[in-house]
């Protein structure tokens, strides 16, 4: 029969497909290569929580001893001063800047970021849309340290003006009152995070927006819904969970942002008066610890510092997970 057909018996009929079918040694490579790959990736894994588990274990080892000499509340109080024989230290003053600041960030960049990365996406000409997606690149990619010289030399010159405006207009409010102070208050750093983070909201939801199936929007038009409904019914929805997973990541760098902020911030003086005015000077957790790094002269300072460090690791930690869940959820929703 073989004689036949013309086909020996040794010969491997194709598939389906009309490919010729794999030999068993590919088929046994392809199985020894996923074997390689799912292992390097579940080692990464492994790895990076191991990183992260033996930073924390650090930070909590280096300021046990710190907090438990301390004489004041670490939580509640506004005094540093680590050295002495009864060190006394606390980081509300920091907390209050590092998440108000940042917060202040987010409320301008989100909105904003999202805006452009609908018209990149959406409404932007063909031969407008790469050109601006390399910028907005090129823009994410700029060092913290660029935003910081701007911010102080370009900058702050025209905010001054503004500062006051908003002083005489709303100063009745707590959150505006006058402070005497026209530097690195604690609203100029928030607009200057908020222009840093703002390449990476819209640099990632631009992806996520771009990657919205064509079938929905189609869908969406051809039941007679106009531009704006169609992305408000099927491209927002769809990119909900990148939007926020490019928002905490955003707030991550905000929250830590060293150089920048150390750059703009107006320390203030000890005992001066608390105020929740957003035109108040203050100082943040990454700032603090980088001006007085030279006071890293021995175990009690060094814990105080690293306490510090602690709860904006703790924090970071926080906002990451909060993130996560939200995007879960999200997904299960959905699905």
């Amino acid at each position: 029969m073989s004689s036949v057909t013309g086909v020996s018996a040794t010969d491997e009929l194709p598939g389906p497909d009309g490919r010729p079918p794999l030999s068993a040694d590919a088929a046994s490579t392809g199985r020894v290569g996923d074997r390689i790959f799912g292992g390097a990736a579940t080692l990464s894994g492994v790895v990076v929580i191991v990183l992260v588990s033996l930073i924390a274990v650090f930070l909590i080892v280096q300021a046990i001893p710190a907090l438990a000499d301390n004489s004041a509340n670490f939580f509640t109080s506004r005094e540093w001063a680590p050295g002495g024989e009864e060190p006394r230290f606390g980081i509300l003053e920091f907390l209050w800047t590092t998440v108000t600041a940042s917060t202040l960030a987010m409320l301008i960049s989100v909105p904003v970021g999202v805006g452009v990365a609908l018209f990149i996406t959406q409404y932007a000409p063909a031969w407008m849309r790469r050109p601006a997606a390399a910028l907005v690149d090129l823009l994410a990619a700029v060092p913290s340290i660029v935003y910081g010289l701007w911010g102080l030399i370009t900058f702050s010159p025209f905010f001054k003006p503004v500062q006051g405006f908003m002083e005489d207009r709303l100063g009745w409010f707590p959150l505006f009152s006058p402070t005497g102070i026209s530097g690195g208050t604690i609203f100029f750093i928030g607009i200057v995070l908020a222009i840093m983070v703002l390449p990476i909201v819209t640099a990632l939801s631009r992806e996520v927006f771009d990657q919205t199936p064509l079938a929905h929007k189609e869908g969406a038009l051809a039941l007679g819904a106009t531009k704006w409904e169609m992305i408000r019914t099927a491209v927002l929805p769809f990119g909900r969970p990148g939007v926020i997973s490019a928002s905490m990541l955003a707030l991550g760098r905000a929250l830590g942002e060293t150089i920048a902020v150390t750059f703009l911030v107006s320390a203030l003086a000890d005992g001066s008066p608390w105020t929740w005015s957003l035109f108040n000077g203050g100082e943040t957790f990454a700032s603090k610890i980088a001006n007085n790094a030279a006071e890293f002269s021995n175990p009690s300072k060094t814990g105080a510092y690293i306490a510090a460090g602690l709860v904006l690791f703790v924090l970071t930690f926080i906002v990451n997970s909060i993130a996560r869940v939200v995007i879960e959820r999200r997904k299960a929703f959905t699905e």
